[in-house]
């Protein structure tokens, strides 16, 4: 056996070992809903269709308005690029990563596609990438942080919910520090850059992150930007979501207690599993519905039944990438195999 063929053996049997679990969680789900009755409700009670589709389109506004940021950081790298392109990437990655089942996911088909139209310049690439990743889920940590002070969540009766509020301040306390320290001028220009740059192999790529790193913080009004945008993103989201609880029979938390509730549950669609963390995410609202503390006693299975209702929304929001890729299916069968190749030099960027 050459050694193309173990490593395809192997990342065969790790994606068939995500779609086991992705399918495991979500038939458990779907026996806790149907014994609670929650398809039944689905199923008899009438639906608002006018606010599920305002919910659509606050769950479009949100994904457009990630795009529109990314298209600011790279803008700040002084790479060229246009805001029509960042639309056509950032649709197409959104469509990736519910399709790929490989190596090969949006951010990265984005990152590669820069590096392709700049050549030389990769590292720079994946890091616009790489920082609209960390920003938005620092933001979505804080709008937890913000929903977790307000309620009182870190004493909250159930055991559960108790820890992962008390893990979202720790998360934001700690990102914060983070933050601050990328933000020292002595951390990319002292002897410690110096070292790391020196390294065989991966230092010229880790030199030119550090090179990116210095660009972003001189321009510190892209990232405030970016910041406030990430906070505009997580109200769409947060709105759209709460906006189908409405839209479909059942009861729910209430308005502010989703904004605890939605950016919790997305942190889980950063597990590598298919379908943008199919299971994971529907397995985080159902818990965060039914344990955190409400007015209204919800059954277990009726979150679960609203994130079907979400992933219903992304998929249509995701042949907006699907019109893309047909359009242009030759450009980006090569830049994906191209991605293929490169997996490890990106991924170490």
């Amino acid at each position: 056996m050459n050694e193309k063929t173990r490593k395809w053996l192997k990342r065969a049997a790790i994606n068939l070992l995500k779609i086991g679990i992705s399918a495991g969680l979500i038939a458990y789900l779907f026996i806790q809903a149907r014994n609670n009755e929650a398809f039944d409700q689905l199923r008899d009670q009438p639906k608002q269709w006018g606010l599920l589709v305002t919910a659509w389109l606050c769950v479009l506004a949100g994904l457009s308005t990630t795009i529109v940021r990314w298209f600011f950081l790279v803008r700040a790298l002084e790479l060229p690029f246009r805001l029509r392109d960042a639309f056509r990437l950032g649709f197409l990655g959104y469509l990736l990563n519910f399709v790929s089942l490989g190596s090969v996911g949006g951010d990265l088909f984005k990152a590669v596609f820069i590096a392709h139209e700049q050549p030389g310049r990769r590292a720079e690439a994946v890091a616009t990438v790489v920082v609209d990743r960390m920003i938005g889920l620092y933001a979505m940590f804080l709008v937890a942080t913000a929903a977790v002070l307000i309620n009182g969540l870190w004493s909250a009766p159930d055991e559960g919910i108790r820890l992962v509020a008390r893990a979202t301040l720790l998360g934001a306390v700690v990102g914060a520090v983070g933050i601050i320290v990328l933000l020292i001028p002595g951390f990319t220009s002292g002897a410690l850059s110096e070292a790391l740059t020196g390294l065989p192999k991966v230092g010229p790529t880790i030199g030119r992150l550090i090179w990116a790193v210095r660009m972003y913080r001189r321009r510190m009004g892209t990232l405030v930007m970016a910041v406030l945008l990430s906070f505009v993103v997580h109200t769409f989201t947060t709105t759209g979501i709460f906006l189908i609880a409405r839209g479909l029979p059942g009861d729910h938390p209430s308005y502010g207690q989703h904004f605890l509730v939605v950016p919790l549950s997305m942190v889980a669609s950063a597990l590598p599993l298919p379908l943008m963390a199919l299971g994971a995410f529907e397995a985080a609202i159902d818990y965060m519905y039914s344990h955190i503390p409400s007015a209204v006693v919800i059954p277990a299975g009726q979150g679960f039944v609203v994130a079907i209702g979400y992933r219903i929304i992304t998929l249509i929001n995701a042949t907006v990438g699907a019109v893309y890729w047909a359009i242009s299916r030759r450009q980006v069968a090569e830049l994906m195999h191209e991605a293929e190749e490169n997996t490890p030099e990106l991924s170490g960027a």
